[in-house]
């Protein structure tokens, strides 16, 4: 099994962006500035030495491709957070993390269409990275609902602001503050807000705490939005052997069990290989020399998230993926092995 590929990169900044937020900024040398291109959206795992053995977490990109501006996480301090605590207290400019290449599927499909926006806390992240880039490099219209606890928790609350003053006819963000309202939005609450908005062929997006992005999806749901056009950025914290344990594996496959036809849709090329009894898809592409997309490889990121068009898999972890997910198609590929003679899958591009 092919391990996460580590790259050494030192720490040009530490940014205090509220009292328990931090943003990361690195310098990319010039031999890995291909490496590191990314996507709107997507996220960097990293390896924080907070602990004897150094913990890999996921933290969104908040900087955008579209500006000549480095590469940027920005990480919360969650209660009882390791990674997070020693991010957000320890560490310092000059130092140096162990970063993989920017994952993930959390990016618009469409430059120009339409957004409607649902964050809650440290879960902006990523979307104001899609915010900004769409901003500059599209034309879709944005519509923003951003949940905190207070006004001093709100990251970015500046240039959200100086962003919505440059851009009146397009972005548009509301605020949704618990010391003001009470207690965090429910599910009535954000259906009434979406609805005033206009639905009708958006593309939404969810991050923030599970219950904030449950409660989302259900609200835009019962406004019947299609499954297809609701996006959900789901991390939780990585297994601490995440990168050195061992592959997950199935029931072992019966004696003399034939090899699997796999299809792979991966970068606007079509392939057909095989795949072993009891084998992960993933191991069974890159060993036909495929480069699929992967990150965490402990079910926890989505990094590798696929479409299931023909056949039957089984998931040996997954932590990520909801029930409308997996019935819409989805799956990880990174822990998916084949149940059915043929298997289709194919990677959003």
């Amino acid at each position: 099994m092919s391990r996460p590929q580590y790259h050494k990169l030192k720490v040009a900044k530490v940014i205090e962006e509220t009292a328990d937020a931090r943003s990361v900024v690195f310098d990319i040398p010039a031999d890995l500035e291909e490496t590191f291109r990314y996507k709107p959206g997507q996220h960097l795992q990293l390896r924080i030495p907070c602990a004897d053995k150094p913990l890999p977490r996921c933290y969104s990109l908040s900087s955008s491709p579209a500006f000549d501006e480095p590469h940027r996480v920005t990480v919360k301090h969650i209660k009882d957070g390791r990674a997070s605590g020693w991010v957000c207290s320890s560490l310092k400019a000059g130092d140096t993390l162990e970063v993989m290449p920017p994952a993930g599927v959390f990016t618009p499909r469409s430059m120009d269409a339409n957004l409607r926006m649902f964050a809650g806390g440290s879960g902006i992240t990523p979307v104001f990275s899609i915010i900004r880039t769409v901003l500059k490099s599209g034309k879709g219209r944005i519509t923003l609902l951003y949940a905190n606890r207070d006004e001093d928790s709100v990251i970015f609350s500046k240039e959200l602001t100086e962003l919505a003053e440059q851009h009146p006819d397009r972005l548009q963000v509301f605020h949704w503050l618990d010391s003001v309202q009470g207690k965090p939005p429910t599910q009535a609450q954000i259906s009434s807000i979406a609805k005033d908005w206009g639905l009708d062929d958006a593309e939404c997006y969810i991050c923030g705490p599970g219950i904030f992005m449950d409660t989302t999806a259900e609200a835009l749901y019962a406004l019947g939005v299609p499954h297809s056009l609701v996006h959900i950025e789901r991390f939780v914290s990585l297994p601490e052997d995440a990168d050195s344990a061992p592959a997950p594996t199935a029931a072992p496959a019966k004696a003399g069990a034939a090899a699997v036809e796999l299809i792979v849709e991966l970068d606007g090329e079509t392939h057909q290989l095989k795949a072993q009894p009891g084998e992960l898809l993933i191991e069974a592409m890159e060993a036909a020399g495929l480069q699929p997309p992967f990150s965490c490889r402990a079910g926890a990121c989505a990094a590798c998230m696929c479409h299931l068009e023909e056949g039957e898999v089984e998931m040996a972890n997954n932590h990520v993926l909801d029930e409308s997910d997996v019935e819409q198609g989805w799956i990880l590929g990174c822990q998916a092995i084949a149940k059915s003679s043929k298997v289709k899958i194919s990677y959003p591009n």
